[in-house]
């Protein structure tokens, strides 16, 4: 098993954010995470970085004990984190954006290739690369938030709600890209509101509801159960 979650427990001052939360997620596999707000999945995926004090519990990686690391090692470990709202250096331009994400490393050449496949990718990123980033458009800045996660080589990317805020056709247009990027063997852990597009991207699903996993099965099987899908998985029918 690549990620191994035991008893996670996040808190916020007297807000006990995250209860106990127990998951995993598979070398390539995509592993959703479902709820409704205030579940607590922002702050799964931040304790599991270390954004966030974990109060109790493990995490490992590989095999590897992270916990009580900081964030800078989890990422050298292996994770990386695509936030809720791109977190886009706005003054900076696409290029710097980009090269944020390889901040850890020191392979400079094997650096540049990457980001010149990347550009070849996104080629709507290569027209703009000396710009600043606040000329992208919404869909634009979350391609770019992606390329700088994957720029970090993570064995995982934690992705926070990337279709946020994005037309169908751009939705359409990440889940494209993120099959692309499982298929090239990247595992992915997503937290995702849109429901329906993130169960058909997944392999597996964990449901949370005020900070604890209430249900985790196949996408079929949660989907096949007309009270789950009332309580918790209604809303994503985009």
């Amino acid at each position: 098993m690549l990620l191994e979650v035991q008893s996670l427990s996040v808190r916020y001052g007297r807000v006990h954010a995250v209860r106990g939360v127990s998951l995993a997620v598979a070398e390539g596999e995509v592993v959703a995470v479902l709820g409704a707000n205030g579940a607590g999945k922002s702050s799964l995926l931040k304790g599991i970085l270390g954004l966030v004090p974990a109060q109790e519990g493990t995490i490992t990686l590989g095999g590897r004990d992270l916990t009580g690391r900081a964030t800078r090692e989890r990422i050298a470990a292996g994770l990386a984190l695509v936030p809720e709202g791109r977190r886009i250096v706005m003054s900076l331009s696409v290029e710097e954006n980009l090269l944020m994400g390889a901040y850890g490393r020191r392979d400079t050449a094997a650096v540049r290739a990457e980001i010149a496949r990347l550009y070849e990718r996104f080629p709507n990123l290569a027209a703009r690369r000396h710009l600043s980033a606040s000329v992208l458009s919404g869909g634009e800045q979350q391609m770019l938030a992606i390329a700088r996660g994957v720029l970090a080589r993570p064995r995982l990317m934690l992705l926070d709600e990337p279709s946020l805020g994005l037309s169908p056709l751009l939705v359409q247009e990440l889940f494209r890209l993120l099959a692309e990027l499982n298929r090239d063997g990247l595992a992915l852990l997503l937290v995702e509101q849109n429901t329906r597009q993130a169960l058909r991207a997944s392999a597996r699903a964990y449901v949370m509801e005020l900070g604890t996993i209430v249900t985790q099965d196949r996408p079929q099987a949660l989907l096949s159960d007309e009270r789950l899908v009332a309580a918790y998985l209604g809303g994503g029918h985009r």
